[in-house]
């Protein structure tokens, strides 16, 4: 969420960053939040002035009394009264203009990083690296579920019939598997400096429209039925919402923290759930990485975090390459992201398998979080965030990359102490 003094000072940047999203649609409340401010600050300024008026008057009443002038004093108590009325009156107004303003606030879009690329879509997203070599194979790769049945490594038939699509069983060699890349995502973070967490899997809907925007939420977020309760979609939900309403302490930054969840996603949207497949799902587990530091290393950690995740997929054999998101394909939230998207040798394409983002202080404006400077004043911070791995998506790129021609799986060494110590498994 914008600072409202920033928008008032700079209407125009705000409008042009709308365009260079393609969300012309949203140009109409810049004027509307201008008029709504000011509208809301004479009023504040009103009420103060009546207040001091009515506290001006009441003082006058006591006086009156003690001279005996009780007809004034009546009097003075009436002025007292109507302006006290008007003070409600305004304050009454000022709550609903208040709720007003923040709800503009939280449709306008973050203003993007200068370096963002202009583009209307995920089709101009710009790619910056590769790293490994993509290169199809010499034998046909099956599709991926046929891999994991030759497995007998998964069973969506019986998850249909407990769940709906969307949904899975995985067992033996490919449960174990999945265990295995999120235990050893751990440790890696872990051994990069990054504080592990478990946190919550359900948060109240403060902490929801702090971390997402409206739309995200509506496609996103499954609702607790009559509580204030939503599964997360994602452990940075509960990661950077830990922190609403908190003052931190400058030399507590950064805080680098890496936490495991399960997800639950609606997957609203043109993509839809796949009948077959494990690619787009409603639930599935996540290493992520959150940061939260000063202003000036945000830049930094970006490049930190999204290297992070090329370094983990390259230590599983996982050629991969990352592109930049478009100024069209940014969540109204994010200033810059990134996506890390593994090679598939049996479509000769990459896919996505991570996000890396900087929020910039969009999430941390939202849900009140600062952080007091040695000099004893208060600023509010960046955050970021950074998928790690997100088995099955990610055991998608892995069977593909680590099947031999007789249909076994080559164990890359670091996964091996979480697999047993085997170095191939073959299928039944």
């Amino acid at each position: 969420m914008l600072d409202i003094k920033f928008l008032r000072d700079n209407p125009e940047i705000v409008r042009e960053n709308i365009r260079k999203k393609f969300q012309d649609e949203k140009l109409p409340l810049v004027d509307e939040v201008i008029e709504l401010d000011g509208r809301f600050r004479a009023a504040k300024s009103e009420g103060d002035n009546l207040r001091a008026a009515a506290n001006a008057a009441a003082k006058e009443i006591g006086a009156l009394v003690a001279k005996g002038e009780k007809e004034e004093a009546e009097k003075a108590k009436l002025r007292v009264a109507g302006l006290k009325k008007q003070v409600a009156d305004l304050e009454e107004a000022e709550r609903v203009m208040e709720a007003r303003i923040r709800e503009i606030m939280l449709k306008i879009p973050q203003l993007i990083s200068d370096d963002v690329p202009i583009g209307k879509d995920d089709s101009e997203n710009v790619e910056i690296a590769r790293y490994g070599e993509a290169a199809g194979r010499d034998f046909e790769i099956p599709y991926h579920v046929d891999i994991m049945e030759s497995f007998d490594g998964i069973d969506i038939e019986s998850a249909r019939k407990t769940s709906g699509a969307g949904f899975y069983y995985l067992k033996g060699f490919i449960a174990r598997l999945h265990s295995a890349v999120i235990s050893y995502a751990r440790d890696f973070m872990i051994d990069r400096g990054f504080v592990y967490y478990v946190p919550p899997f359900m948060i109240r809907g403060d902490v929801v429209s702090g971390v997402m925007s409206v739309a995200e939420m509506e496609d996103m977020m499954y609702k607790i039925e009559g509580e204030d309760l939503y599964l997360i979609g994602t452990s940075e939900h509960s990661m950077v919402g830990k922190f609403i309403g908190s003052i931190l302490k400058e030399e507590d930054l950064p805080q680098a923290l890496t936490s495991y969840s399960p997800c639950f996603r609606k997957e609203v949207g043109a993509h839809g759930i796949e009948e077959r497949g494990v690619y787009r799902i409603h639930q599935f587990e996540k290493q992520e990485m959150v940061v939260i530091c000063e202003p000036r290393d945000s830049a930094g950690w970006f490049e930190k975090m999204y290297t992070n995740t090329v370094d983990f997929f390259r230590s599983l054999n996982i050629p991969v390459r990352v592109t930049e998101c478009c100024s069209g394909d940014l969540a109204d939230l994010k200033t810059k992201s990134v996506d890390v998207e593994a090679f598939s040798p049996r479509r000769g394409k990459y896919f996505e398998v991570g996000s890396c983002s900087n929020l910039g202080d969009a999430q941390a404006r939202r849900l009140d979080i600062r952080v007091r400077g040695a000099d004893g004043r208060k600023y509010v911070p960046h955050t970021l965030n950074n998928t790690v791995v997100a088995p099955p998506r990610m055991l998608i790129s892995f069977l593909e990359n680590n099947l031999n021609a007789d249909k076994s799986v080559s164990i890359p060494e670091p996964l091996r102490a979480y697999m047993g110590g085997g170095a191939v498994f073959c299928c039944k």
